[in-house]
């Protein structure tokens, strides 16, 4: 008689942000689990925002560093990934908020993705055939003229398969209204990068007769998705994306009990971001999740729709405290896995 099948553990976490990677918090769970007796996989995970390209370089590549112009003019060291004849760039690393300190010190009307399009063109002058740009955490409202301004002559990308991963559905000329003010812009400002776009917007039309207007998700990253798409670039959905580049429906199916988590869960967390997609996953192949966030919003609930006797949320702020989960979040991760691997 055959001995039964260990067990196996998934950890496919999205990062905390400011306090723990995604692949840091992976381990975690693995170790955990090795050490119990059990077998582990880990697929670290994002959406297309930060975090992505480690999420990507976790199944291998080359990555290089590049210094390009950040977003407000100061040089950068940018990193991003190449595999065969793919590019990966996460815009973040050239054109993201956090370069910046965060709103406080962004100046909304002077933040550019020219750095991000040094990014695109280095990747074809390195023989790429495909670039793939994921975006999420920008601190840009340009419309994504400086990135294109910086892949000029744009010519050259005939025959490239240019694909944009992101999952906010914002169109064009609301980018500024959906996120200028979580990248530092005040109501007048809103106003003036409103203006800026919707005259972008003509502009992408009558140069290359794409209304950028009419294609949901053109305004993410400030517009950046809505340049990318008037050259020939395709949207796709960030989480499904890095999904599938990581295996992640065959590691669920695979698995009797995954671990997942973020920074912190809330409505949003089932609109197109990682705990979400996991759920929906692990629902299809039957397979129970364990949520594990730094914070829990009060107003959360689970879609009935999973069957939440097969979901556990667990909030490391409620169980630890704030200056525990904030300080020490692997360790308090750690206690959890620890508690429910018995």
């Amino acid at each position: 008689m055959a001995a039964p099948a260990t067990p196996v553990v998934l950890a496919c976490f999205d990062k905390y942000r400011f306090t723990a990677t995604a692949s840091a918090l992976c381990r975690v769970v693995a170790d955990v689990a090795w050490e119990r007796g059990l077998d582990a996989l880990v697929r670290p995970m994002a959406d297309g925002g930060e975090g992505t390209l480690d999420a990507l370089a976790a199944q291998g590549g080359q990555l290089r560093l590049s210094t390009v112009t950040g977003p407000l003019g100061d040089p950068v060291e940018a990193r991003w990934l190449i595999r065969e004849k793919t590019a990966f760039i996460e815009m973040a690393q050239a054109s993201g908020l956090d370069l910046v300190g965060g709103p406080e010190g962004n100046r909304a009307l002077d933040a550019t993705t020219f750095g991000t399009g040094q990014l695109i063109a280095e990747a074809l002058v390195s023989g790429a055939k495909r670039i793939v740009v994921t975006l999420g955490g920008s601190a840009t409202t340009d419309g994504g003229l400086g990135a294109l301004n910086a892949m000029a002559p744009l010519a050259r990308f005939r025959g490239v398969d240019l694909l944009v991963a992101c999952d906010v559905q914002t169109t064009f000329t609301y980018a500024a209204t959906d996120f200028g003010p979580q990248k530092g812009a005040s109501p007048a400002q809103v106003g003036l990068l409103t203006r800026r776009l919707e005259q972008l917007a003509d502009r992408y039309l009558g140069e290359r007769g794409i209304d950028v207007r009419s294609v949901p998700g053109a305004g993410a990253a400030g517009g950046l998705a809505g340049a990318l798409i008037s050259i020939g670039a395709r949207v796709t959905s960030g989480f499904s994306f890095v999904a599938e580049e990581v295996g992640l429906a065959d590691a669920i199916a695979a698995a009797d009990i995954v671990f997942t988590g973020e920074g912190r869960c809330d409505a949003e967390s089932f609109n197109g971001k990682v705990v979400g997609g996991v759920c929906d996953l692990a629902h299809e192949a039957g397979v129970p999740v364990v949520i594990v966030a730094g914070e829990i919003d009060q107003d959360f609930t689970l879609p009935a729709s999973l069957g939440t006797s097969r979901v556990r949320a667990v909030s490391l702020t409620k169980r630890f405290g704030a200056e525990q989960a904030w300080n020490a979040p692997l360790r308090c991760v750690r206690e959890v896995v620890l508690e429910l691997l018995v």
